[in-house]
């Protein structure tokens, strides 16, 4: 997206990128908050992934998060590209890995851009390129004992 105007604040950010992680333990969304926090900002995205209580039909009871050695240079390799395509003023993303129960938060992500447009747009190009790109996968324990892996090649 072309900036709207010549004004440093319209513009990206030199260095966005604040905060890229994939941690074992429970995550802050006050964490990723606050590191996407901008005074340039007019608006700012969070979105939240949670582990819900079912998937395809059945009752999920719990999972386990794992990836790859590369999941986190692809994560800020992802968060490079939707810096150069949106004019981002800050950016973090924080995915967890381990075992999670039903309501555990699994992933993070925040975007704060000149304006909100921008950043409903950036930060949905950055949870959906994550999903679908950074080598983590998810293994489903079902409630009948049935398991599932997804994402796994």
């Amino acid at each position: 997206m072309a900036p709207t105007s010549d004004h440093p604040g319209e513009q990206a950010a030199d260095d966005p990128i604040r905060l890229i992680a994939i941690r074992d333990t429970a995550l802050s969304v006050d964490e990723v908050f606050r590191a996407v926090g901008d005074s340039a900002a007019g608006g700012s995205t969070l979105f939240v992934g949670t582990v819900r209580n079912h998937d395809g039909g059945a009752d999920v009871e719990r999972l386990g998060y794992s990836c790859h050695p590369s999941a986190e240079a692809e994560m800020r390799r992802i968060a490079e590209k939707v810096v150069a395509e949106y004019p981002v003023r800050a950016l973090a993303a924080v995915h967890r890995i381990g075992d999670l129960e039903v309501g555990d938060i699994a992933v993070v992500v925040a975007v704060s851009c000149p304006h909100r447009g921008e950043a409903f747009a950036a930060s949905r190009k950055l949870i959906d390129d994550l999903k679908h790109e950074v080598p983590i996968w998810k293994h489903q324990t079902f409630s009948d004992g049935t398991e599932e892996w997804v994402g796994a090649c």
